[in-house]
């Protein structure tokens, strides 16, 4: 468990570079308008979403080298993409530099979302699985943080202190990218794409997994051919699998239909949908509003400047805080009791600050209300949208299934993150809260009606499933 854990938690320090390239633009997003005049459809191309529309490419297209090269090539692609974001962004002359850098840093944040989630699912033995994978999230929740208090301290240093806020994310790029040299391959995809049954079956060994031979079998459903059934079937009675027969059959009926099969067959449209969904509601709950525009948000609501940093840290506490739980509970209660009680906590918290800003209620009211929001969000989505995600797709398919969830949640980031500029100045905030809490509401209604617990599975026993 050792040495699963030090691998999980070195590729998750990808979600920290996440968290902090996401949340750092907040403090300097004004300083950056103002020094270069820019309108407010100007400030949310090139400056707010340009890394959103690096993410969107990214999450659509990270499937590619994930299958080809491997999940460690791509996570190591993905820590040079970090350290040239960070520096280039940092030293810009003008807004088309700076889109062009941060649009290359959001490329590595799309691919991020596809890459560290697929390799820790499959490293990790179902009972801790939820627990490993949602160490992304920990860590994209801990960067967030970091990247608020980085702000906090480094405001008011110089007129570039937003160079300041930007360029210090190479410094933890290059340490993860040390890092991540020293982790080994999935052992899923050496098999699949390799056919390195061997490696595979040391890399299992030393995380500590039970029933190595029936594992390694599971894994090779996807490409057996019927020549091979012969030796499959001895290896599943040879750990006195149940319904022998059955699994075989199992076996045949999947190597036929992959033969023939895309991620957009029809066999499935159920575990789309569930990722399609997950994603939209995600971003329609305001959360990427909130983590790039909390400083004007409370501004909004009377707080003073330096006032609305402090508070803005306070988010990434309460974020961290309430992910923490969330690490804690997912495997226990469940990823659809998390959803449940996030939705609730979503819909109460921004209907008050609806409420507040319709009202002209104090700013306390308001930042009180956006710190349950962010704990909402941080026990409930935030904990479980990328486990899973990475759970509702068999194997040969499954960064595939991840880069359209992920590419769901970055399009619908970046379009929020472009035209809140523009909403802002056409409508009040209170009609802005109004309209995510609604979309919160629908949200509790799929996952009520629609989502499946996914708790305590093996990968390939909730792809058989729901093929």
């Amino acid at each position: 468990m050792s040495k699963l854990l030090l691998w999980s938690v070195t590729v998750a320090v990808a979600g920290f570079l996440f968290g902090f390239d996401t949340a750092v633009i907040s403090g300097a997003e004004q300083k950056i308008q103002n020094l270069w005049q820019l309108t407010p459809f100007e400030h949310g191309t090139f400056i707010v979403s340009s890394a959103l529309w690096g993410t969107v490419l990214g999450a659509l297209t990270g499937s590619i080298p994930c299958d080809r090269l491997g999940r460690k090539t791509t996570l190591i692609v993905i820590g040079i993409l970090y350290a040239v974001s960070a520096l280039g962004s940092a030293i810009a002359t003008d807004e088309y530099m700076f889109a062009l850098l941060r649009f290359i840093g959001g490329v590595g944040v799309g691919i991020s979302s596809i890459a560290v989630p697929a390799y820790i699912s499959e490293v990790a033995p179902a009972k801790h699985r939820g627990r490993l994978v949602a160490l992304y999230q920990f860590q994209i929740v801990f960067g967030i943080l970091i990247a608020f208090v980085s702000n906090y301290f480094i405001s008011g240093f110089a007129d570039w202190d937003w160079r300041l806020m930007l360029g210090i994310e190479t410094l933890p790029a290059v340490v993860y990218l040390l890092m991540v040299l020293k982790v080994p391959e999935s052992p899923r995809w050496l098999i699949l794409h390799k056919d390195d049954v061997q490696t595979s079956r040391k890399i299992l060994l030393e995380i500590g997994e039970e029933n190595i031979d029936q594992v390694i079998a599971e894994i090779k459903e996807s490409k057996t051919s019927p020549a091979d059934i012969a030796q499959t079937k001895k290896v599943l009675e040879s750990v006195e699998q149940h319904n022998v027969e059955h699994e075989v059959q199992d076996i045949i009926e999947e190597k036929q239909e992959n033969a023939h099969s895309s991620l957009f067959s029809k066999k499935y449209s159920f575990p789309i949908m569930l990722a399609f969904l997950l994603a939209f509601f995600n971003q329609l709950s305001g959360i990427n509003f909130i983590l790039y525009y909390a400083p004007r948000v409370f501004e909004m609501a009377g707080l003073d400047a330096s006032a609305s940093l402090l508070s803005s840290t306070g988010i990434g506490l309460t974020n961290l805080i309430f992910t923490m739980a969330g690490l804690y509970l997912i495997d226990m209660a469940g990823r659809k009791t998390l959803m449940l009680i996030g939705s609730v906590g979503y819909i109460i918290s921004l209907g008050i600050v609806a409420w507040a800003f319709a009202g002209g209620h104090g700013g306390a009211i308001v930042v009180a209300a956006i710190f349950a929001f962010i704990a909402s969000h941080a026990i409930g989505q935030g904990a479980v949208i990328w486990v899973f995600i990475a759970e509702i797709f068999p194997n040969s398919v499954r960064a595939k299934g991840q880069a359209l969830g992920s590419g769901t949640h970055w399009v619908f980031a970046a379009l929020i993150s472009l035209l809140m500029p523009i909403a802002l100045s056409a409508f009040s905030a209170s009609s802005i809260f109004v309209f995510f809490a609604g979309m919160m509401v629908l949200q509790l209604v799929y996952v009520l009606f629609l989502m499946p617990e996914t708790k305590g599975r093996s990968l390939e026993d909730i792809a058989h499933e729901y093929k």
